[in-house]
């Protein structure tokens, strides 16, 4: 056990952790030339093109180093906040932890975020400056940063270049003497920390642990905590390039397990294997359910398609265990689900995988977050509000509670007017303020969730011009003042445009929403009212006009009445059309109301 170091990379997205894990893999021989691609660890099309790392990687290296053979297990996170529930099971697996800092961006809001996690788990840091052969990079102001962060020496920060592969090999002395080898009792019953889980077609899913005392062998029986479910290990082995299959995965090691199941939500990350015959008293510290945050409808665009999404989303499933969905129906858009998310990336890397991997077409409804409604007559008791549809009637509403968070915001000193701006108009509250340098604000806000989930990122990172990083936590449950605006097209409700807002902004969404949609529904031969209501009340309109024939251009001069009665006769036609006419609401609309303030 004592030349095992169990490691994990932790930074801020796009700092450069899957390019140095490519470096440290080429110099301890993992891989050999010919296998090493750029980011070799991140398997997906849509993690290499993006420049992205969605799901964890877990990798064994050999290093011999006076003389002494060393294993090293590296784990490569995912930087996005979205999966920040993973991260945290991959640095509770670990005893060390590298936190990368990119030498040209300085610190950001999920270094921060990222550090704090690995400090609760007392593992040993070792901070890197990263792509220091960039030209526009800045290494001393940035080692100052970071000694300022972490209360570090200045020689105890690696300057390296994951393109260039300066620096690693000193990289990987430093995690052999710093980081501290695994501590465990061999002998003790089983216990292993299930840290991911991957689906293999052929073999069922795979899950990737870490064994913090005892040992698991092949064709032992075990048992999951969590689930309480039992299974043989048909095969456990060590994770490089490929699979290395073992005999006995010993204490302190990390390795993999298959044991043909079949469904991915009974291997739950976090999660503790123990033995069967001889199993451990208490479960492994720190699993939880992971809970989505925002929720939007998936509809397929033809509604004979319906069975074929079930069966691409259940597909999806089994690789990524975090959605969840249910069946739902809308007026306007038939059949479809109702899915839950992490995040908004999550979101987005769903909607691409299912267009890439099952050519599957799908519109996705505004995302929302789940609420909290009580009604009078049972003031106590909670119902869960995860559609607008499902809001408690206006006369039976006691109060509604929606998911606070603390958002964390690095950014250069001039655009702290525009970022608190920004977030008060998102109904944010000030926390905190301070200065991290001269010119880099920490600003910390308590906000609603459901402010953050439309288009507060993007906005962001406009008014910043791309400097402002962000990261947030759930903070729990508050009472707010919210409404239920529908959307009226004719009259006829479009439920898929239905949204729980805030009373304060609601008259502006709603006026916004009716002139975006003014632009986007193509013209018809009549009159379209497209409004904006609470309840009963309208509280604003636009008219969309109606294409006419101009029937007065026959009429030379003449009498007046003569060109009136062909204006009354066409008029009395367009009532007609109105009457029986029906308005398709195009896709676009119900994309580009995620975007009202483009």
């Amino acid at each position: 056990m004592k030349n095992i170091r169990n490691f994990c990379i932790i930074a801020h997205i796009d700092h450069g952790k899957s390019t140095l894990a490519d470096r440290l893999l080429e110099y301890t021989n993992t891989v050999t030339q010919r296998e090493l691609q750029s980011q070799t660890l991140d398997d997906m099309d849509l993690e290499k093109e993006r420049g992205i790392t969605i799901k964890s990687h877990a990798i064994q290296m050999d290093y011999e180093y006076k003389g002494e053979k060393y294993i090293l297990n590296l784990i490569d996170t995912p930087g996005h906040v979205d999966f920040s529930y993973e991260v945290s099971r991959s640095i509770a697996a670990c005893e060390g932890a590298l936190l990368i800092v990119d030498a040209a961006q300085s610190i950001q809001a999920q270094t921060i975020s990222n550090l704090y996690l690995a400090l609760e788990n007392d593992l040993e840091i070792i901070p890197i400056l990263n792509k220091i052969d960039l030209p526009s990079a800045n290494p001393e102001e940035v080692t100052d940063e970071i000694m300022g962060l972490l209360g570090c020496k200045y020689e105890d920060v690696l300057r390296v270049s994951g393109k260039t592969g300066e620096g690693v090999h000193d990289l990987l002395e430093q995690i052999v003497n710093r980081i501290p080898a695994p501590v465990g009792d061999p002998k003790a019953p089983l216990q292993a920390l299930i840290f991911d889980s991957v689906y293999n077609p052929f073999r069922g899913i795979e899950a990737y642990f870490k064994v913090v005392n005892g040992s698991i062998s092949k064709n032992e029986k075990i048992k999951f905590f969590a689930t309480g479910k039992e299974y043989g290990a048909d095969e456990v082995g060590t994770l490089k390039l490929k699979q290395v299959p073992k005999k006995t995965i010993e204490c302190g090691d990390v390795g993999y397990i298959i044991s043909g199941i079949k469904d991915a939500r009974e291997v739950k990350v976090g999660d503790t294997i123990t033995s069967f015959v001889n199993p451990a008293e208490a479960a492994i510290d720190g699993f939880e359910e992971v809970k989505p945050m925002v929720f939007a409808g998936i509809y397929p665009i033809e509604s004979e398609d319906f069975e074929e999404l079930r069966f691409s989303l259940e597909k999806l499933r089994l690789n990524d265990a975090s959605l969840v969905f249910e069946p739902e129906s809308s007026a306007a858009l038939g059949f479809g689900f109702r899915c839950g998310f992490l995040g908004m990336l999550h979101m987005e890397i769903v909607q691409e995988r299912l267009d890439r991997e099952f050519d599957m077409n799908v519109i996705t409804t505004v995302p929302n977050v789940s609420y909290h409604g009580y009604s009078k007559r049972e003031p106590e008791t909670a119902i869960l509000i995860n559609n607008p549809s499902e809001m408690i009637d206006p006369n039976l509403l006691d109060r509604v509670e929606e998911p606070y968070i603390k958002a964390s915001i690095i950014t250069k000193s001039d655009f702290v007017g525009a970022v608190m701006t920004l977030c008060i108009e998102k109904r944010g509250e000030i926390v905190n303020q301070s200065y991290l340098t001269a010119d880099r604000v920490e600003l910390t806000f308590n906000m609603p969730l459901a402010e953050v989930v439309f288009d507060f990122y993007d906005r962001l990172k406009s008014i910043s011009k791309g400097y402002a990083s962000f990261d947030y936590s759930p903070i729990g449950m508050r009472s707010s003042k919210l409404v239920k605006m529908d959307i009226l097209i004719n009259g006829d409700m479009v439920d898929a445009l239905s949204s729980l807002i805030h009373e304060s902004n609601a008259y502006y969404i709603g006026k916004k929403m009716c002139e975006k949609l003014r632009e986007l529904i193509p013209r018809q031969q009549f009159d379209i009212a497209v409004q904006a209501a609470l309840g009963a009340k309208v509280i604003a309109r636009e008219t969309i006009k109606a294409l006419r024939k101009d029937v007065t251009a026959k009429c030379y001069g003449g009498d007046i009445s003569r060109k009136r009665k062909l204006l009354e006769k066409q008029k009395e036609g367009k009532k007609k059309m109105k009457q029986i006419g029906r308005v398709e609401v195009p896709q676009s609309a119900f994309m580009a109301v995620l975007k009202l303030n483009d």
